[in-house]
C-alpha cells in the first residue's frame, strides 16, 4: 500500500485547509486511517482516525471540534478537513493505514497500530 498526502501550506490562524491521503491497492476500503503531526522537535503524535466505513471516528483532544476526518472509499481517499487552524497546529501531517483492522469498527490511535505511512505534507500556521 502506497499512501500519498497532499494540502499542507502556509496560512494564517484562523484559517482553513484540508488534506488528502491518497492509497494505492483494492484493499483500502478494508483499513482503518489515521492522521498523525509531527511538530518541529517533538514527537510523532495522534490526531484523528476513521475506521473502514466511517462510523468510527476518533479525534485529540487537542483537535476535536475543529478538525473533520472523512473518507470516500470509491476514491481511496482520506481526508482531514482543519479549520479555524492554530499556530500549534504547525507540523508535517502524515497518513496512515491500519491493514490489520480489516473491516473493524476499532480503529487504533496509537503509532503502532498502523502497518503503512505515507511521506507527510507540512502545514505551518502563522499568528
Amino acid at each position: 500500500v502506497q499512501l500519498q498526502a497532499s494540502g499542507g501550506g502556509l496560512v494564517q490562524a484562523g484559517d482553513s485547509l484540508r488534506l488528502s491521503c491518497a492509497a494505492s491497492g483494492r484493499t483500502f476500503r478494508s483499513y482503518g486511517m489515521g492522521w498523525f503531526r509531527q511538530p518541529p522537535g517533538k514527537e510523532r503524535e495522534f490526531v484523528a482516525a476513521i475506521n473502514w466505513s466511517g462510523g468510527s471516528v476518533y479525534y485529540a483532544d487537542s483537535v476535536e471540534g475543529r478538525f473533520t476526518i472523512s473518507r470516500d472509499n470509491a476514491k481511496n481517499t482520506v481526508y482531514l478537513q482543519m479549520n479555524s487552524l492554530k499556530p500549534e497546529d504547525t507540523a508535517v501531517y502524515v497518513c496512515a493505514a491500519e491493514a490489520r483492522s480489516d473491516y473493524s469498527d476499532y480503529v487504533g490511535l496509537g503509532v503502532n497500530d498502523y502497518d503503512y505511512w505515507g511521506q507527510g505534507t507540512q502545514v505551518t500556521v502563522s499568528s
